[in-house]
């Protein structure tokens, strides 16, 4: 078991986000966590690398308490997990090169390697020859790239993605959803991807989860979930909010 999260409790206030939250996420694998917008789930991955901080319950990743990790073990831990934001959270000021080279300055590697491990991150997810371009000059498609490639270039076991495909079109929400695949094929890492888009959920996913008011309401294979007879869960994929309200979830 590589992430497990066990018995996670996080409120803002009096709102209870997450509520006795039980997930294991296993070696290799794709996750998918799917669930309605405001259900917690980027709440979750931040919570995994601990830039939120959970009320109750314990995650860990690789056996090492998240919680209780000294600043310097913490760091090393980031450093073992590519986060992929939502809208790429790019630095406009800054060109695509200098965005991905960002993680391995920090890292301090020589320059000659920040340069190899760069051109190399944007090879594999199809960016080559956009290095000196600024964000403004890409469009929303290759700025998610971008951010996939600043994500991967520290060579992390991990991979956390928050909405990968929101706003995009179904080409190339396709081309995101091949990269996740190639990802964890060419590099071997374990993912969890947050997202509402079932087509993506069932193409790109080992398992899927739903979260649903706090905790996790089902877990599956695709087919599982394709499948389902909680009325919860087949509201959701189905796009019929009328069923769980006649079950009053």
């Amino acid at each position: 078991m590589s992430i497990v999260l066990s018995g996670v409790r996080k409120s803002f206030g009096e709102r209870v986000i997450l509520d006795s939250l039980d997930l294991t996420v296993e070696d290799g694998e794709t996750l998918v966590v799917i669930g309605a917008s405001g259900s917690g789930k980027s709440v979750m991955l931040k919570s995994i690398v601990r830039l939120l901080e959970i009320d109750a319950g314990t995650i860990t990743v690789d056996g090492q308490n998240v919680a209780t990790l000294e600043m310097d073990a913490l760091h090393a831990l980031r450093r073992n997990i590519g986060y992929v934001f939502q809208f790429a959270a790019l630095f406009d000021s800054m060109t695509v090169y200098d965005n991905v080279a960002m993680g391995l300055r920090r890292a301090r590697l020589p320059e000659d390697e920040i340069e190899e491990r760069v051109r190399d991150s944007l090879a594999r997810v199809e960016m080559a020859g956009f290095e000196d371009r600024l964000p403004a000059q890409v469009s929303g498609g290759q700025r998610k790239r971008v951010g996939l490639a600043r994500a991967i270039a520290t060579r992390p076991k991990y991979l956390l993605y928050d909405e990968p495909t929101t706003g995009l079109d179904p080409v190339t929400t396709t081309v995101i959803d091949r990269l996740v695949l190639r990802m964890n094929e060419e590099l071997g890492v374990t993912s969890i991807v947050v997202t509402h888009d079932m087509t993506s959920a069932y193409r790109i996913g080992d398992r899927i989860a739903m979260l649903h008011k706090g905790s996790i309401r089902q877990v599956g294979t695709p087919d599982e979930i394709r499948a389902t007879e909680d009325p919860v869960v087949k509201g959701f994929i189905e796009g019929r909010p009328e069923l769980a309200q006649e079950v009053g979830a």
